[in-house]
């Protein structure tokens, strides 16, 4: 799959916009509010870097996925929440200010956790231990990458947010729609390069993406559930938990590993897919008799 140096310049460009458009949202105020009571992103974060990734290695592992499919469902497993559960956070009527927080914290801790899980997870499932080392997996450059394209962009969202709050207020709605056209175009391209390969094995990938982003979304409720969060908090974490970051799973891809057809259509089918099983969710929560955002 080729993408010339530019598209991926784009692509990180992108990705980048739609981090520092959730950023222009974010406050001194959220962080202070995490502290005071951080249950929801704990146990957000625990869901997110810890369960979910463990389970979609044993998941692939069980059932002997494919190694080139089982690798992209650990990549796409290690990425931090995406920017998109905040949106399905707020059409759900739930908390939208613990989802933003969860993001940004789960955002800035992608940066070493995004990289070290691939790789971790990768070499811990046999099946898929050869393929991480055939490819030569570089965790720095990873790394690099991750900050780029989350931790930067937050950081300059945030400072944005609180020395020109005017036009944080006006960018937001642009910037989302904008970054969500742009890189459902990107996901579009992968899926026309590889056709062939996503007909041949769509049976597999529409299965595999399905019960993973299921689980995910179980794992984000459960949690929820057997620490008593409150209904807002509970329905955040699973949004923030269901819905990944597959955009920065693309990007990774198509950067350090564009041979990997198989992975790459994992991500592509996630980001579309975690759309529709949000909403799923998000609007009969809308039409929820009250509003839960507390």
């Amino acid at each position: 799959m080729q993408f010339d140096p530019v598209a991926l310049i784009v692509l990180n460009a992108i990705l980048a916009c739609m981090m520092f458009g959730v950023a222009l949202s974010l406050k001194v105020d959220d962080f202070a509010r995490i502290a005071r009571d951080p249950r929801a992103p704990l146990v957000g974060l625990l869901a997110q870097f810890l369960l979910l990734p463990a389970a979609t290695c044993l998941m692939t592992w069980a059932f002997d996925v494919d190694p080139e499919l089982a690798l992209g469902m650990i990549l796409v497993a290690a990425c931090p929440g995406g920017t998109f559960s905040n949106i399905m956070t707020w059409i759900g009527r739930a908390n939208v200010a613990a989802s933003v927080s969860m993001t940004a914290v789960s955002s800035l801790a992608a940066t070493v956790l995004t990289p070290f899980n691939f790789a971790f997870y990768g070499w811990l499932n046999p099946h898929t231990r050869a393929l991480v080392t055939e490819i030569a997996l570089d965790p720095v450059n990873i790394l690099m990458l991750v900050a780029a394209v989350l931790a930067l962009p937050l950081l300059l969202g945030m400072l944005t947010a609180r020395h020109a709050p005017g036009f944080a207020a006006r960018a937001q709605k642009p910037l989302r729609l904008a970054s969500l056209l742009v890189l459902l175009g990107f996901v579009a391209i992968a899926f026309a390069q590889k056709m062939d390969v996503f007909f041949a094995n769509a049976e597999r990938i529409v299965a595999l993406v399905v019960g993973q982003n299921a689980l995910a979304l179980a794992l984000g409720a459960g949690i929820g559930y057997a620490v008593h969060l409150s209904r807002g908090d509970r329905r955040a974490v699973t949004m923030e938990v269901g819905i990944q970051n597959s955009g920065l799973g693309l990007s990774i891809l198509f950067t350090f590993f564009p041979q990997a057809a198989g992975m790459i259509l994992i991500a592509a089918f996630w980001g579309t897919w975690h759309l529709i099983s949000g909403l799923t969710l998000a609007l009969p929560w809308s039409r929820s008799a009250e509003h839960v955002r507390d």
